[in-house]
């Protein structure tokens, strides 16, 4: 009767299941690490450590968490765990960005819902209304950041509407101030009709947009050269709401100009037979073409220098524009569009307005806050900008000034919050100056001394610090922290008073920013001063002002980090935002930068590579990710990602993230139970390890160099691809395929056995620690199974370890190399192999007595190894000479070939392998040598 050796056998035992169901089991592994405060106990940890700070850029706090929300939070919550496990203390502290206009809207929205007017609302019921805003989706999101894995200080966060950070956002303020870097001035700035304040160029994002363009003549009323006298110059613009408030026409002093008689028209046509009309003569043949002249003369070409001196009438002149128009030399004119003339409002362009400070032109106020014309514009008081273009045209048309009327469709400024167009208006604003105290220059400097990740970070930041304006930091709005500052009435210059702003200070500190408009002036401004004679300004601050200032307040302001930051890390759009507002804040009140090194991501894209939107129905939220796969998964998906450039997300991408976390799972559960009962008695030294346990262990020493190698370039796009591939190919489809016999089937204190399970030791011991940054949830999980149950340290955690130390004399390159010729050689034989299983004349294997035929080269690759062990067969014979033409060969692995046959004997009853000997030991006669030897000892 046949004897049933499966209790012999020693198979795997773990309470560590195949499927991580990790949307049900993560949420426990968050209250375990709650209830132990694991945060706590990793600062305790590296209290005498060199100390590593991420500082965090603040999410806005006025919605759920999207999915670049997601891929932000976790690539630094990655990062800050890297550092922490290779010996460093890496606190991570959570903030949010808490004023500004999105608030504002959401309050004003629940108003307009009650039939209220925010107007009618005293100012200061409004702000805590805001304020309440803020800290309900605080509080959500900091919830949702959780879900996600991240540890942090969420207890004590950040908030820029802190009292305590308010007050230090006024005293940067106030350091700008003292230093007289900063100044009210009439500006042209982006001015958002829809909301009603001055934008900075951070919040502006440009989309496509069809304009009406117009061509218009100015009549000349004063010639400087004979072509001109009687004729008409040309303007072309792509904004026809701003010929009110024209004041001047621009010239290139060095361009060639044409001076044409008209000679010939086509139906419906507006030119008039024999009118003189000038133009740059580079553009002339477009724009004759476009305005319908047929034919016509040259009168004169000349440079443009001969305009010098020249004076136009404004189109509309007669009906309240009387006033001169002047030719004004201008470099920024150009023949690359329109017609070589600009149309100069000095109050509508950032150009205009610095030609017309140059020249002393009047800055005009013709639109108010709301995009309406001002009562003092003729014609057109009370239209509004965006919808005046067909009535324009209609008066323009009447005076006798309209030559041609097309569509454009062209990039336009719109703002990212309310995504409406924007127009340029002048205005008194407040800006702090890059030139005064040397702060353009600072920063660049500073920026050479930033590392940046990817370095093509530096010449983008480079380039927009060199050419960026005066910062204006002044907006008409309530929620944020106001500009405090007086200014005298008498002379218009704000009062730079240091113990003005302390005093300020300490009250925002105790009442919030709220006790700028609920105190006494007198007691901001002290005695000596009357308050009558001081403007106190009611604009509030740029949003990026606050967020610029969160290193003053955060690691400046806290005991547990450090400034500057070791690190920033936020989307590639930021270097024209927080990155830079950052450093011109730093570099203004510090002369440096606040940071040692920038890392910047692409944004997240849909499958195929679009930009998310619910009217496309491409939208992925994190939570929805979490539900269905768990947050680990989530996570896999960031650090898999080349995060450099675009990531892109969908459902099948999510399915092959869950594949390849099944590959990584799978490997924790095999190592889990292989080491079962594993004890230090069984530890076996390096000198008395089989080679391939050694080749094992030089991969460890190997991947552990190229891991940490990844880490400090923040490359774990690369650290997750080694990680995977090592478990996937070097692990499981080689390493534990090869020694499942010998943990099976060989005595317990056999060398091969001793000599496996103390690699699979280590093995489990580096990929846990490895892996805990990626898979916070499943590192977690494999390492507490490897405890019996029940004896778990208080405590004790995954997260709480150091990447272990790797001993340089597992190198062995050249068993390294060895191996790599040994594996390519068995590709081939197994190759061989799943041909006779797939032809079906082989069941298995085991079944198999492959012959292998190798040439010169290959000879000795096998010396000391068992080829039918490397290859899981019962046999295995090596030979040399010509294979025979039929036998299985890789044209990648020259000079190897493979016959299969079948091996000879019979099957054990307990390893399966098909061997001679089987039927030679009576007391086990089902039995193979090494198998009757192991049942006779077990």
């Amino acid at each position: 009767m046949s004897v049933d050796y499966k209790a012999s056998v020693f198979l795997p035992q773990t309470r560590f299941p195949m499927r991580g169901n990790l949307p049900a089991n993560e949420p426990g592994l968050l209250d375990r690490w709650s209830g132990q405060d694991l945060y706590a106990r990793l600062r305790e940890d590296g209290r005498d450590r060199e100390r590593f700070v991420l500082h965090d850029g603040p999410p806005y706090a006025n919605g759920h968490l999207h999915i670049g929300h997601a891929l932000n939070k976790i690539l630094k919550d990655v990062i800050s765990r890297c550092q922490q496990m290779q010996g460093r203390d890496a606190p991570y502290v959570p903030g949010w960005d808490c004023h500004g206009l999105p608030i504002e809207w959401e309050i004003e929205k629940r108003y307009r819902e009650k039939g209220r007017n925010k107007d009618e609302v005293p100012l200061v019921e409004f702000r805590r209304e805001c304020r309440e805003f803020a800290s309900h989706w605080i509080d959500v999101q900091r919830e949702e950041f959780k879900r996600l894995g991240v540890l942090g200080d969420w207890e004590r966060p950040y908030l820029t509407m802190t009292f305590s950070a308010e007050a230090q956002i006024v005293r940067e303020l106030g350091k700008f101030l003292t230093s007289g870097q900063l100044y009210r001035g009439p500006q042209a700035v982006m001015w958002s009709p829809v909301e009603k304040t001055a934008l900075a160029e951070a919040e502006i994002e440009y989309h496509d947009k069809t304009s009406t363009t117009i061509t218009v003549r100015f009549p000349v009323v004063k010639a400087t050269h004979p072509a001109l006298d009687g004729a008409a110059v040309l303007i072309w613009t792509t904004t026809p709401w701003t010929i009110p408030g024209n004041r001047a026409v621009a010239y290139g002093p060095d361009l060639d100009y044409v001076a044409i008689r008209v000679t010939g028209i086509a139906d419906g046509s507006l030119a008039r037979m024999g009118e003189v009309l000038v133009l740059a003569e580079a553009l002339a043949a477009q724009v004759l073409a476009e305005a319908g002249i047929t034919g016509h003369e040259v009168v004169a070409t000349f440079k443009g220098s001969a305009f010098e001196g020249a004076v136009c009438a404004h189109p509309f002149h007669g009906r309240g524009y009387d006033f001169e128009v002047p030719l004004l030399p201008g470099d920024h004119v150009t023949t690359e569009q329109g017609t070589g003339l600009v149309h100069t409002a000095p109050g509508h362009g950032e150009e205009d307005f610095l030609l017309g400070r140059a020249f002393g032109l009047e800055v005009p106020d013709t639109v108010a806050e709301d995009g309406t014309y001002t009562d003092q514009v003729p014609i057109f008081a009370g239209d509004h900008v965006f919808k005046v273009d067909d009535r324009m045209c209609d008066e323009l048309t009447g005076a006798g000034a309209l030559l041609a009327r097309g569509r454009l469709r062209h990039s336009y400024p719109h703002s990212w919050r309310s995504k409406a167009p924007v127009i340029f208006r002048a205005t008194r604003q407040w800006f702090i100056s890059m030139e005064h105290a040397r702060l353009r220059e600072k920063a660049l400097a500073a920026i050479d001394q930033v590392r940046w990740v990817p370095e093509t970070g530096r010449n983008r930041i480079r380039s927009m610090v060199e050419t960026r304006p005066d910062w204006l930091v002044s907006r008409q709005r309530a929620w944020g922290v106001p500009i405090t500052v007086f200014v005298d009435r008498k002379t218009g210059e704000p009062l730079r008073d240091p113990e003005v702003i302390d005093r300020v200070a300490i009250a925002v500190a105790e009442e919030g920013a709220e006790a700028w408009y609920t105190r006494d002036p007198a007691e901001f401004l002290g005695k000596g001063r009357n308050p009558e004679d001081y403007e106190q300004v009611t604009d509030i601050l740029d949003v990026w002002f606050d967020s610029g200032s969160t290193h003053s307040f955060t690691l400046e302001g806290r005991n547990d980090l450090k400034w500057p930051a070791s690190l920033y890390l936020e989307g590639s759009d930021q270097h024209r935002g927080w990155f830079q507002s950052s450093l011109l804040e730093s570099c203004g009140t510090r002369g440096t930068a606040p940071y040692e090194a920038v890392l910047t991501h692409g944004f997240v894209l849909d499958g195929e590579g679009r930009k998310m939107s619910k009217s496309v129905g491409n939208v992925i939220a994190p939570q929805q990710v979490i539900e269905q796969y768990g947050a680990d998964i989530l996570r896999l998906w960031v650090v898999s990602a080349d995060y450099s450039q675009d990531v892109r997300i969908s459902k099948e991408i999510l399915s092959s993230q869950a594949d390849a976390y099944r590959r990584l799972r799978n490997t924790f559960r095999y190592l889990l139970g292989a080491l079962d009962g594993f004890t230090e008695a069984e530890r076996l030294p390096l000198a008395e390890m089989p080679e391939l346990e050694r080749f094992i262990l030089h991969r460890l020493w190997e991947l552990d160099g190229q891991i940490r190698k990844a880490i400090a370039a923040y490359d774990f796009h690369t650290m997750a691809t080694l990680l995977h591939n090592f478990c996937a190919v070097d692990l499981s489809a080689f390493y534990f395929d090869v020694r499942k016999d010998v943990l099976y089937c060989d005595a317990p204190d056999s060398i091969r056995r001793r000599a496996t399970r103390t690699v699979m030791d280590l093995l489990f011991d580096r990929l846990t620690v490895w892996s805990a940054p990626i898979l916070v949830f499943t590192a977690e999980e494999a390492w507490l199974a490897r405890f019996p149950e029940g004896q778990v340290p208080e405590g004790e955690s995954v997260h709480r370890r150091i990447f272990p130390d790797t001993d340089d004399a597992w190198r062995n390159d050249a068993l390294a190399d060895r191996w790599r010729r040994v594996r390519q050689i068995r590709r081939v034989i197994t190759g061989a192999i799943e041909v006779e299983r797939r032809e079906k004349r082989i069941r298995a294997s085991l079944e198999a007595h492959p012959t292998v035929w190798l040439a010169p080269e290959h000879a000795h690759v096998f010396d000391g190894l068992d080829p039918a062990e490397l290859s899981i067969t019962s046999d295995a014979t090596l030979t040399g000479g010509d294979a025979p033409a039929d036998a299985f060969r890789l044209d990648d692995v020259p000079g190897v070939a493979v016959v299969v046959g079948r091996a000879d004997g019979e099957k054990c009853a307990r390893c399966w392998k098909v061997l001679p000997e089987v039927g030679t030991h009576a007391d086990h006669p089902e039995l193979c040598d090494r198998c009757a030897d192991a049942v006779a000892h077990g």
